[in-house]
């Protein structure tokens, strides 16, 4: 029997049915009601997830994005779809299938339907983001970059509609066509960690659901064993996020006015980085 594959698209109603990013239990996962809580606040301003759902395999993947202005990322995307994460394949078998791709043309329809300028999305080549790859293939192409490895990538209505036979828009670089204004990173990104000079201080925000159970161990161990007592800023909103020091903007970690990590880590890792000879 084939496996059946769907993309189902989740409600503040639906959402404790199917989870997120492989967190399941309601009562549980902390994680989980805090995404939730957040999704009812942001849906109606235009906030989707759609998940991958299959018959044999129960939840594979997912995507989700919201209108520019309230990207929780540190950009100006105002007329565009801003995707926040996308992955597909708790199960290797699900990976390498096209999934991923089918959930990127969930969001160009959504964006088009309400004629918006075109669909944006901050990769990276590091860890905890997707990589530009599979935006290239569906026509998307680099608008602007961000220290230490980071890419805000575009796709424009605009000139793709205009131009049916351009195949890919990664063929042009982006600054040579006309058109809508373009997405980039907030002015002065790289400069704002310098804003915390002294100890260590932790970003987060429920847009992300890997920034609870970590960080409560990073809090205990930096009072612990380093003697610092930490700062933990929970951002409220978009705004927040829109003027984060680190390009993932709902996750931040910054020491003695350097940022050391863009993206949610253990913490045997945050032990390894405090660990290390200072440069």
């Amino acid at each position: 029997m084939e496996d059946e594959i769907r993309i189902i698209s989740l409600t503040p109603e639906n959402i404790s049915l199917y989870g997120v990013c492989g967190y399941k239990d309601v009562n549980k996962h902390e994680e989980l009601r805090r995404k939730i809580a957040w999704y009812e606040e942001y849906y109606p301003k235009g906030l989707r997830i759609k998940a991958l759902v299959s018959e044999k395999g129960g939840y594979q993947g997912m995507i989700e994005y919201i209108p520019g202005d309230y990207a929780h990322r540190p950009v100006d995307a105002a007329g565009y779809m801003f995707i926040h994460c996308i992955f597909t394949g708790f199960k290797k078998e699900y990976k390498g299938k096209g999934y991923g791709s089918a959930l990127i043309n969930e969001c160009i329809r959504d964006a088009e339907s309400h004629n918006m300028n075109g669909v944006a999305v901050v990769t990276r080549n590091g860890s905890f983001m997707a990589k530009k790859d599979i935006f290239i293939k569906s026509g998307f192409t680099v608008a602007d970059t961000a220290k230490p490895d980071f890419e805000l990538l575009v796709l424009r209505f605009d000139e793709y509609s205009e131009n049916p036979g351009l195949k890919s828009l990664s063929e042009h670089p982006v600054s040579e066509l006309p058109g809508s204004k373009l997405p980039k990173f907030r002015e002065g990104l790289s400069e704002k960690a310098a804003g915390y000079p002294e100890g260590l201080t932790i970003i987060r925000s429920p847009q992300c659901p890997y920034s609870v159970k970590n960080v409560n161990a990073i809090m205990k161990t930096v009072e612990g064993k380093f003697g610092i007592t930490p700062v933990l800023i929970d951002l409220k909103s978009h705004v927040g996020a829109q003027q984060s020091p680190c390009p993932f903007g709902t996750f931040c970690i910054i020491y003695n006015g350097k940022v050391i990590s863009h993206h949610p880590i253990s913490n045997s890792r945050f032990e390894n980085i405090m660990n290390r000879p200072v440069k």
